[in-house]
């Protein structure tokens, strides 16, 4: 299994060979260090957990410190502490899932947060344009779950399958990726093989 840690950087475009124009979202990924693998024997799972983007420690004898921990469960790995993984592990055509946050916009509406089409801005509507209309009938007393209704929306884990690699720079550790990949600017993203 393949999985890379990165930064959402932006979006832009490609011209193939053929002159076709292939939208791309441009991730600066890794190089990312393995900084612990956890066992069956003593874990009772095992997994493989790394670091990406190192960051300043106040104490110079701590070792190196990184922003950003993710770990990945996986059967079997052949890695170590410190191993390095950078952006070749994949190459130019991998279908992947990237994951990442989605940009929160705060409590909104069910217009906004559901696309409801609201009421008629006449025939006695004074200010009733924007509202869900009925949650429910008098019968059961109660509201049922799933509801549509106004609340949180965004900032939330999403995932975007099948999305091909167009090109890998090895140099300056950028994969460039077809499609929109979710979050904002500067986000974390995690992409899997």
């Amino acid at each position: 299994m393949k999985f890379i840690l990165g930064k959402k950087i932006e979006m832009t475009r490609v011209f193939q060979e053929d002159g076709t124009v292939v939208p791309v979202t441009k991730i600066s990924a890794g190089p990312c260090q393995v900084t612990q693998v956890k066992s069956p024997e003593k874990d009772s799972y095992s997994s493989v957990q790394f670091g990406f983007e190192e960051k300043k420690s106040k104490n110079k004898k701590k070792k190196t410190e990184f922003r950003y921990k993710k770990e990945i469960q996986i059967e079997k790995s052949e890695l170590k502490v410190g191993d390095q993984i950078d952006v070749t592990v994949f190459e130019k055509g991998d279908m992947v899932k990237v994951t990442g946050t989605s940009k929160g916009r705060g409590f909104q509406g069910v217009v906004k947060r559901h696309g409801f089409h609201g009421s008629l801005a006449t025939h006695g509507h004074k200010d009733q344009l924007r509202m869900p209309g009925s949650i429910g009938a008098t019968g059961p007393a109660r509201v049922f779950k799933g509801v549509r209704m106004p609340g949180q929306m965004g900032n939330k884990k999403i995932s975007t399958l099948n999305l091909e690699i167009i090109e890998v720079n090895k140099e300056k550790n950028e994969l460039f990726v077809k499609g929109a990949v979710p979050g904002a600017r500067n986000g974390l993203v995690i992409i899997y093989g």
